[in-house]
């Protein structure tokens, strides 16, 4: 599991490395390298989840720096199924430096304890799958929110960033906003219900109040809030960006944050 990690790792620094060469230099042949790279590091961290068990303590996928490795991994998964359908170059560099420090977060995390009793089973794997699966998509969905303002202000103060940077259009930008929320809030949502069965699993209650479950469940109601105003508010595309923005950083804050210092 662990060579696997580090072939992971080692590949998504380089699909890092090289996309941001390939979108400086306006190197198509690069870029193309570089998604490639990043293609290959899904499918070593695919084995090294595959081989987990093997491991002598397991760690727990449940693992804090186990369950950032598994977000990164469907991140990075989602982002190359977008590639079949959009130009999305300057996705590579974020997506992949991500992917790199989180599966080298889980190498370091492999010396750490190993499976808790309570940790294993179906519903504790569903619920870390599926919320980093909605974790994922809805990261994409900044990302996409991000590079959306960031051409908008451009194009505003007439300056061009195509010309500098190979770069998608905003409606291909607003589609991918859109289709990451149509996928991610879901997901979100099943893991958030899983976690729920997990805990009554555990303690026979399905909220035990905790600071985690609390700026979860707050993260839950802005988003639905959010994907209220996109769909049924006629939230134009700008604000939407903007939204799915400050809607992840405060994801990011619940679920990680909260999770180092709880």
């Amino acid at each position: 599991m662990v060579v696997f990690e580090h072939i992971a790792a080692a590949l998504y620094l380089a699909a890092g490395v090289g996309a941001t060469l390939g979108l400086t230099l306006s190197a198509p042949g690069v870029l193309t390298g570089a998604r490639w790279c990043m293609a290959l590091g899904a499918v070593a961290q695919t084995a090294a989840f595959a081989t987990l068990h093997r491991l002598d303590p397991a760690p727990a996928l449940t693992d804090l720096a186990q369950a950032l490795a598994v977000m990164a991994w469907l991140g990075v998964i989602f982002t190359l199924s977008l590639f079949s359908r959009y130009r999305l170059p300057g996705f590579v560099p974020p997506v992949a430096f991500i992917a790199f420090l989180a599966a080298f977060g889980a190498i370091l995390s492999t010396s750490g304890p190993g499976v808790d009793a309570s940790s294993t089973g179906s519903i504790p794997h569903a619920h870390v799958l599926l919320a980093s699966a909605g974790f994922a998509a809805l990261g994409v969905a900044g990302l996409a929110g991000i590079f959306f303002l960031v051409e908008h202000r451009a194009l505003k103060l007439r300056r061009s960033l195509r010309r500098r940077v190979p770069m998608p259009s905003l409606e291909a930008l607003d589609r991918v906003n859109r289709v990451a929320l149509v996928l991610g809030f879901p997901l979100l949502t099943l893991g958030v219900l899983t976690g729920s069965l997990w805990l009554d699993s555990r303690t026979g209650s399905l909220w035990s109040g905790s600071l985690h479950e609390a700026w979860t469940v707050v993260a839950w109601t802005i988003y639905l809030g959010l994907v209220a105003m996109r769909f049924a508010g006629h939230q134009g595309a700008r604000q939407a960006a903007a939204s799915a923005v400050a809607g992840f950083a405060f994801l990011v804050v619940a679920v990680v944050g909260v999770g180092l210092v709880s």
